[in-house]
């Protein structure tokens, strides 16, 4: 039997068919999403198997996340902690550094630190000390009573004090509480008389120093390139340092601070900012709490109070989001989901124009260490990094190909393989982004 169709039922069939064409290429633009993409990507590449990812991507202007896969579980931060400690300094530190306390006392100045760590650093000095010092009339004094805290953080390795990222923390550090060794000489001069050459030719490659004491060993035959390693800060030899230097007396005294006490104040705060965050100095971001605790109080140093003070007042995360117990992010205690990071991204976003804030962080392609990430003529991704064995994040702000701020967490946890390969994984999830959004 033949079926007759007419013009009219023929044009409807047609339009039948574009329609279900439409939904069906519609079915597909949506189940092809990038979003889409990169959450199956998370979670079924073999590429991210060997490790636990949690990533979150935070749309400001819309003011709701894009993707959230392991998002609210904590990992261990490393270094992208210093954006807390970054955090902490902005709500508490004025536009320049604080540098000492001081109060005259007949024909007698005594000083207390406050924490500075640029008084003779060999990459960022400040002077200011040293020029104040060194023009007073009257006989120096030294106190270090205002600070009784552990010369590391919870959690850092007992090992790592002979590497150049673990310097001691202290109240009045000098040339960055490392003896920074260039052939056979260093700096400060004063310890060469403390290093010994090693007795047997190969056993020695490095410059190895004694754990509880500043005694050196050397390679038998060759110099050293340059090596940076942390010597046990005292107050003692803060002095001894300092007379090299002024060329002048300086006592130890056992002196409280006075409530009269005047605070001489240094160089820009953004000159220290930039430094932590972009070459990631751990002593800076350790000293910084140090010197917020000068600035909150002015006879007693206690970096961790004011760790506690801005978490608790400020911050509120629940425990199960976050822990934070130190400046640096050595310890493996730190733990912060990926929404933590995103949520503190909003807060900075909030307190710091985005041109300040921009040159703040590492710049990927261009700055710091990031300066070898996703290169391009212009940079597209400003964030901090943090890595250590089976850790590497990157957690800050990516603008895209059409022009959109994003705000993202990357955090990798538990990884066997090598660091530089989870950290180009994650430039190129970044980049896809980039170009998608």
């Amino acid at each position: 039997m033949a079926f007759i169709v007419s013009g009219r039922s023929a044009h409807l069939i047609s339009a039948m068919k574009t329609l279900l064409f439409l939904v069906l290429i519609g079915f597909i633009l949506t189940g092809c999403s990038p979003v889409r993409l990169i959450v199956r990507d998370l979670r079924t590449n073999s590429t991210y198997a060997d490790r636990i990812m949690g990533v979150a991507l935070y749309n400001p202007a819309t003011r709701k996340y894009l993707i959230q896969h392991n998002a609210d579980r904590p990992f261990t931060p490393a270094s992208t902690t210093k954006l807390f400690t970054f955090y902490a300094g902005l709500l508490t530190l004025p536009d320049s550094l604080p540098v000492l306390r001081y109060v005259v006392r007949f024909d007698s100045l005594i000083f207390w630190g406050t924490g500075n760590p640029l008084l003779l650093h060999p990459d960022l000095p400040d002077t200011t000390a040293l020029a104040f010092l060194r023009n007073r009339p009257e006989r120096l004094y030294f106190s270090a009573v205002n600070y009784n805290s552990p010369r590391y953080g919870p959690g850092w390795a007992w090992d790592d004090y002979n590497d150049y990222y673990s310097p001691e923390r202290a109240p009045l550090p000098l040339y960055g509480n490392v003896v920074r060794f260039r052939g056979k000489s260093s700096s400060p001069s004063r310890f060469m008389d403390s290093v010994q050459a090693s007795s047997e030719s190969n056993a020695v490659k490095t410059i190895r120093r004694a754990e509880f004491s500043n005694q050196f060993l050397r390679p038998a035959q060759a110099g050293i390139a340059v090596q940076d390693v942390p010597f046990r800060w005292q107050a003692g030899l803060a002095a001894q340092l300092l007379v090299d230097t002024l060329h002048r007396p300086v006592g130890v005294v056992q002196q409280p601070v006075s409530p009269n006490a005047r605070l001489l104040r240094g160089i820009a705060t953004d000159s220290l900012y930039k430094r932590m965050l972009q070459v990631s100095d751990n002593f800076f971001a350790e000293q910084l709490l140090v010197m917020i605790g000068a600035e909150s109080s002015t006879n007693r140093l206690d970096p961790t109070a004011q760790l506690r003070r801005v978490a608790d007042s400020v911050l509120h995360y629940p425990a199960a989001s976050a822990k934070w117990v130190d400046g640096s992010g050595l310890s493996r205690y730190n733990l912060f989901t990926p929404n933590v990071l995103i949520d503190l991204l909003t807060k900075l976003a909030a307190l710091v124009p985005q041109q300040r804030l921009f040159a703040l962080l590492p710049a990927a392609g261009q700055t710091g260490t990031l300066r070898s990430m996703a290169p391009s003529d212009k940079p597209y991704l400003f964030a901090k990094s943090g890595s250590m064995s089976g850790v590497y994040n990157l957690s800050g702000y990516l603008l895209t190909r059409r022009g959109k701020l994003l705000y993202f967490s990357v955090m990798n946890n538990n990884f066997t393989g090598s660091v530089s390969a989870v950290r180009q994984q994650t430039a190129e999830l970044l980049k896809q982004i980039h170009e998608r959004f």
